[in-house]
């Protein structure tokens, strides 16, 4: 049973935690669930899609989504192994942790605890069942453990000239763009498009090129073999190491322990 296929049963009873495990390459169109959403990106790439706001999730992290939160999912490599698990949500007061949107980079510990549950995978776990303490205790570290989410999230504008303007960044990408530059090139004056983004996407111009260059930058670093300083220049990064210091702000990660932890994640799973 494929994720799509198993979306109707996540939600069958409120006391369980459901588990999915499985290697895919496809978009699950806009849901919910009555449960907390805990997945982990074992290699490749993963988007969530929520409030026009697209979130970025490399190989090696997990996010969490909160009950009755729509989002659309996608998988972006084939790749990516995403490991799931639904859990009830009465006791979810009891952290602010379970009621936001999350993206962390997955602690050892977490990691393999997580691929312990594949032991149930597609299956409903209860308190009727042995170990649900286990899973009982997966949700309690959570909080503990993982407390700064990554701030890798691309707002989206349905505003057609800011549409033009952010289309003619991912396609120059690579140039020296500068607020000056460009708010020439589309004939408005430097406060006006600063005004426009944060109008508009409640975001800087710059945070926006920054956020947009990391994100081309994990794309290019899990899905082809091009060496580390031509991807750097690829996104316009003219020295390597302030390529390597902003990736790692973040990503909490530098590129080359990226693409090695999904090289590794690849040679296992293939």
């Amino acid at each position: 049973m494929g994720l799509i296929a198993a979306l109707p049963d996540i939600d069958k009873d409120d006391k369980s935690v459901f588990v999915m495990h499985e290697k895919s390459e496809k978009l699950i169109p806009f849901h919910k669930h009555t449960k907390g959403q805990l997945s982990y990106v074992e290699g490749g790439i993963a988007y969530i899609t929520i409030d026009n706001r697209t979130y970025v999730v490399p190989a090696r992290h997990f996010f969490w989504i909160p009950q009755g939160m729509e989002h659309i999912l996608e998988i972006g490599h084939t790749a990516t192994v995403l490991r799931s698990l639904y859990f009830y949500a009465h006791d979810d007061f009891s952290d602010p942790f379970y009621n936001r949107l999350g993206i962390y980079p997955a602690s050892e510990l977490l990691i393999q605890m997580i691929k312990y549950s594949e032991i149930w995978d597609e299956k409903h776990v209860t308190a009727r069942d042995e170990n649900f303490e286990f899973l009982v205790a997966l949700k309690k570290i959570l909080p503990k453990t993982h407390q700064q989410p990554l701030p890798i999230i691309l707002p989206a504008t349905h505003n057609k000239q800011m549409m033009k303007i952010v289309s003619y960044l991912e396609w120059n990408i690579g140039e020296k763009l500068t607020l000056t530059n460009v708010s020439s090139k589309f004939g408005l004056s430097e406060r006006s498009l600063s005004r426009l983004f944060k109008a508009d996407m409640d975001i800087s111009f710059l945070q926006y090129l920054k956020t947009l260059r990391i994100i081309k930058a994990i794309e290019l670093l899990l899905n082809t073999d091009k060496p580390i300083n031509e991807i750097a220049d690829d996104v316009g990064y003219s020295s390597i190491s302030a390529f390597s210091d902003t990736f790692h702000e973040f990503t909490q990660s530098r590129p080359s322990d990226l693409r090695k932890s999904n090289k590794a994640i690849q040679n296992f799973t293939d």
